[in-house]
């Protein structure tokens, strides 16, 4: 089992800047990649960025040269360096661990709010 605890939301203006955190604990060795999702009113939860194991970082379009995901193996945590945030970035923001045999952990959320 892994456990996921997300920090850093809240309110910020367009412009702005946030950075998230997701601490992971537990069995944290069978980590293989970890993700950020976010998820708004009436729209289904979608991909933001995307780590693995090696390094290697995916990010969808819409945040790409805005957003750096990272990982600090030593913490068990990883996060979203968000700039440059728009009204349009305004979500709850999950952080995901997929472990190596196929499991999906989730964490429990954060807000973030861009207001304009």
């Amino acid at each position: 089992q892994v456990q996921l605890v997300e920090f850093g939301g809240g309110l910020v203006q367009a412009g702005g800047s946030l950075r998230l955190s997701c601490a992971a604990s537990g069995s944290t060795f069978s980590i293989d990649r970890m993700d950020w999702h976010r998820q708004s009113p009436g729209k289904q939860r979608e991909l933001v960025a995307q780590v693995t194991s090696g390094g290697s970082t995916n990010y969808a379009d819409s945040v790409r040269g805005r957003f750096t995901i990272s990982r600090d193996n030593a913490r068990n945590t990883w996060y979203l360096q968000m700039n440059s945030l728009k009204p349009e970035d305004t979500a709850v923001y999950y952080c995901r661990a997929i472990s190596r045999a196929g499991y999906n952990y989730w964490g429990q959320g954060t807000q973030v709010t861009v207001s304009s």
